[in-house]
């Protein structure tokens, strides 16, 4: 197998397409119970982010970033997927909120991107690290930033807003690795693993 072949993205299959719609409807259940807002939050606290996590960390950056896209374009559309129940398109541009569903994309995608360099042995410290900086920081780098500009606040009091989401966020981390730990034993080979991948490189 040539370099060139091996990078080239392989089409999407019938399992893949199952396994987009399933997490983007994991993605959407989390929201059935609703945003949690304390004081006077703009942004409400959600589950909806331990799905975002989960598709990275579970299908890989590829599958996970379409599981999202594919969330995000029904609820843009108008269905009422976001927490809460509410859907439209104002809710991704005017809103508070209306950057966390775009950092929701890099955040599956940053996710996947670096648990595909754990694979196989997915450690878990490692693991840890790799789904805090894609489901948290890569998060908070699109959405605090878009509310500081819709509610006209400066950058450093958008961010430092974030800090109440923290607690939630770490807890929803671990969840993530320990499911994910289960999954890709359960299943080895889900995501193309690097070191697996770079093998095929150096096969004829």
């Amino acid at each position: 197998m040539t370099a060139a072949s091996s990078r080239r993205p392989r089409s999407l299959t019938a399992r893949d397409l199952a396994q987009i719609a399933i997490f983007a409807a994991l993605i959407a259940a989390l929201g059935l119970p609703g945003g949690l807002s304390i004081g006077g939050l703009a942004v409400p606290i959600t589950f909806q982010t331990l799905g975002v996590m989960l598709a990275g960390a579970i299908l890989g950056a590829r599958k996970g970033f379409l599981a999202v896209l594919l969330f995000d374009a029904l609820a843009a559309a108008g269905l009422p997927l976001l927490s809460g129940g509410r859907g439209g398109i104002v809710w991704f541009t005017t809103s508070p909120a209306a950057g966390y569903p775009y950092g929701w994309l890099l955040g599956a995608a940053v996710t996947g991107w670096l648990t595909a360099r754990l694979l196989p042995r997915y450690p878990f410290w490692p693991a840890l690290g790799a789904t805090f900086l894609g489901g948290v920081v890569a998060v908070y780098l699109v959405g605090a930033p878009v509310t500081a500009l819709n509610l006209g606040l400066p950058l450093w009091s958008a961010f430092a807003g974030c800090v109440v989401f923290l607690p939630g966020d770490l807890i929803k981390v671990v969840i993530t690795v320990l499911v994910a730990r289960q999954v890709h034993r359960a299943y080895p080979g889900l995501i193309p693993g690097v070191r697996r991948d770079r093998a095929a490189v150096l096969t004829p």
